[in-house]
């Protein structure tokens, strides 16, 4: 079969076509799957990249996220059949390994995976729509529902707003009937992220967001008032700080991620002086997904798909990907 198999740690260059890779076999509680879809996240520019203290073994197909066509079963699979349309649960929650790090993914005409991994797919969900969800709009729905649990009449500040975590945390931001201010880089995303639900949106290359937050709902108060209520901060770095200077007093701060730095500077004066709460959240969990997917099935979650390609064109993808030119997910058809 044809896959994309990354030889060592390192750029796009390290990531080459092989057109005659083995087969994957399923084993006892296994399914061989074809693969109709693979999303892209930046956690596949970290294993391109390599990452302290966490050895992945080389060579490996990458692709966290994929949905497919179940073609083989192994022993003792129970309740799935040859052609069942199937989404994946990228941890396998018994070994803990990640699909498409510590075990081979989506990126390949065929893969296996767990049973126990599988999710059933909807006809109303297409394969590229699926694909979309478990890292990042599973990430977004635990750190918006289960963990920070955004209501109605909230005034929520997302940053790092037009990614694929970003644009699902607008859209379930404004399911539960907050005021969402966007945050992007140029003025297409920022017209495409008012299309998607945002009532505000600002752009922080033209001043910093802090001071823009405090000219549009004013600068935070001890007394109370000022500020926004949420700030989904999943970028870390030079953010930080100023995202806790625009929170109100008992604002939330939800963080998923550090992609611009793990380790900011932090004055936490304004964190007991505002009695502002930091909230993380890690992943997902299976049940996440199927939520999303009844979301979407109804119509009131829409993945925002931006670009497909074709497997051979999988440095492209990533390329665009790791250059930050897309807004919402990046796909690949194998």
């Amino acid at each position: 079969m044809k896959a994309q198999v990354l030889h060592q740690h390192g750029t796009v260059d390290d990531v080459a076509l092989d057109p005659e890779f083995p087969d994957p076999q399923p084993g006892p509680g296994q399914v061989q799957f074809e693969v109709k879809a693979c999303a892209l996240n930046y956690h596949d520019i970290f294993t391109m990249r390599g990452m302290p203290g966490i050895k992945v073994p080389l060579p490996v197909i990458m692709g966290i996220d994929a949905a497919g066509v179940i073609t083989a079963l192994g022993e003792d699979v129970e309740g799935w059949s040859v052609g069942d349309r199937i989404l994946v649960d990228p941890i396998n929650r018994k070994t803990g390994k990640l699909f498409g790090e510590m075990e081979n993914g989506g990126l390949a005409e065929r893969a296996v995976v767990a049973d126990h991994q599988l999710v059933a797919l909807p006809d109303a969900v297409s394969f590229e729509q699926g694909a979309a969800l478990p890292c990042a709009y599973g990430t977004a729905y635990r750190m918006m529902v289960s963990r920070g649990r955004v209501s109605a009449g909230e005034k929520v500040l997302i940053l790092g707003a037009s990614g694929g975590v970003g644009t699902c945390c607008v859209q379930l931001a404004k399911l539960a009937g907050a005021h969402v201010i966007a945050a992007a880089s140029t003025q297409d995303k920022m017209d495409r992220l008012t299309a998607i639900g945002a009532d505000e949106v600002i752009n922080y290359t033209e001043a910093p967001f802090r001071d823009q937050i405090w000219d549009l709902h004013g600068k935070p108060r001890i007394a109370g008032g000022g500020g926004v209520d949420v700030i989904v901060n999943f970028t870390g770095g030079d953010t930080w700080v100023p995202a806790l200077r625009s929170l109100s007093r008992h604002g939330r701060m939800l963080t998923c991620g550090a992609t611009a730095g793990f380790d900011p500077k932090t004055d936490i004066r304004f964190i007991w002086t505002f009695e502002q709460s930091i909230i993380g959240s890690n992943g997902w969990e299976k049940e996440d997904i199927v939520a999303l997917l009844d979301l979407v099935k109804c119509g009131e979650l829409k993945p925002v798909v931006d670009m497909v390609y074709g497997l051979d064109e999988t440095p492209a993808a990533i390329a665009a990907l790791e250059g930050r030119r897309a807004f919402g997910k990046v796909i690949v058809t194998p």
